[in-house]
């Protein structure tokens, strides 16, 4: 079995994430992160909310100190018929604060649509801000965003995400330096032509206008007929980078979530992430070609190898060769182990883990390729929340959103963090 064309893949994506976006980074100098201090619109930051328990109380009041100006914010949460506490948690953060309405939904409709609803609701807002109800917020995160709306084209600024449970177990740990390759490094060459193709819905400010625009597309989201509720983030961006608006992100916004510290949620959350990229991937086929053509190529790439990678790894295994496979995973990951180690040297201890703690996903990475890609494609049409089906499994929307790994030239996420 010839499998040239599935190397040439891998240098293709390597060299976008690892070398090309970088120099494309420093090559923009500051045109790569323009502010535009001047703007203060008026703000709604929308939560969809299920099932969250007391972790809603936590993030509205983290929201309400946020340090942009009061008058010209608001908060919308809308619970989208939780089955534990959560409105009435909900309802308590929102007490003696008139600047935050609380919403239920009358049945339960999906994220997405929960978060229409809240657009709808923020009449006087220009932009909306998107936030998951597990996540913690900075304080200068919505001015941050804000000022990235430095030009009329300009319709939705995404975040970054830190891991809270880093130190927890070795999961956290290896999910930990995921989330710093996935945030530091792999939107770098989407980011220089402004075409990002996933932001994430743990922490997003879009203008209001255009999601009003695209929400009949929203709505209206399904696979044979059964809607459908996961990757609603990367779906968004996709479509408001087809109808020829510009996208952006920044390190500099930011908010804090708990990564799963099981196997059970760390595969469940992959499995979603994998159903996101596929669908979205080769729903955008059919527009890709209008991308910047280096960011076409960048596209197109991704999806070859993301749907070629499981037939290496059942091609090794069948010809006896999987310790070979293991071995280059053991390699490449070590490499950005080490890489890893050496950009979080300034941080303190309690900021950061060991280099060495990114080895298992060696093994996971093939594991969950050869399993889950193929489960993917088979269970397109599920309509399930996955893992925010409840308290316990709060693992967190991916930074960097294409939500799942790709092989090891892609070793955190490229669509959800």
């Amino acid at each position: 079995m010839e499998l040239f064309p599935i190397h040439l893949l891998f240098i293709v994506v390597l060299m976008n994430r690892y070398i090309l976006g970088p120099f494309m980074r420093r090559l923009r100098g500051r045109q790569f992160d323009r502010v535009d201090d001047t703007y203060l619109p008026r703000v709604a930051i929308v939560i969809p909310l299920f099932n969250e328990g007391k972790g809603i109380f936590h993030a509205v009041r983290s929201l309400l100190e946020q340090d942009y100006p009061a008058h010209l914010l608001q908060i919308v949460v809308v619970d989208d018929c939780s089955k534990d506490d959560s409105y009435a948690w909900a309802l308590k953060a929102a007490e003696g604060h008139p600047n935050v309405l609380v919403m239920r939904n009358p049945e339960n409709m999906g994220k997405r649509k929960g978060i229409n609803r809240g657009v709808k609701a923020a009449v006087d807002a220009e932009i909306i801000v998107s936030v998951d109800s597990d996540v913690i917020v900075d304080k200068s995160a919505v001015r941050q965003l804000v000022r990235r709306f430095t030009h009329p084209r300009i319709a939705a600024v995404g975040g970054r995400t830190y891991v809270t449970n880093r130190h927890q177990n070795w999961m956290t740990r290896m999910i930990e330096i995921k989330f710093h390759f996935a945030q530091e490094w792999l939107k770098d060459l989407e980011r220089s032509f402004r075409q990002v193709m996933c932001l994430s819905g743990c922490l997003t400010a879009y203008r209001r206008h255009v999601l009003l625009e695209l929400e009949p597309i929203l709505e209206a989201r399904n696979i044979a007929g059964v809607p459908i509720k996961y990757g609603e983030d990367r779906f968004l961006t996709r479509q408001i980078v087809k109808h020829n608006y510009e996208t952006v992100y920044t390190l500099d916004a930011f908010c804090f979530t708990a990564a799963p510290a099981t196997l059970a949620g760390y595969f469940s959350q992959q499995l979603r992430w994998r159903r996101s990229n596929l669908v979205d991937l080769l729903g955008g086929l059919s527009h890709a070609w209008r991308l910047h053509p280096v960011v076409t190529v960048h596209y197109v790439s991704q999806l070859a190898l993301l749907l070629s990678y499981p037939v290496v790894i059942v091609h090794n295994v069948l010809n006896g060769e999987f310790w070979d496979i293991l071995a280059f995973h053991f390699l490449v990951i070590g490499l950005l182990g080490i890489v890893y180690r050496y950009e979080t040297r300034h941080l303190p201890e309690d900021r950061k883990v060991h280099g060495a703690s990114f080895l298992p996903m060696a093994l996971l990475m093939p594991v969950t390729y050869a399993l889950f890609t193929p489960l993917a494609l088979l269970t397109l049409d599920s309509g399930s929340w996955e893992t925010r089906g409840s308290p316990s499994a709060a693992p967190a929307e991916s930074p960097a959103g294409n939500g799942g790994d790709l092989p090891p030239t892609h070793a955190g996420e490229g669509s959800h963090p």
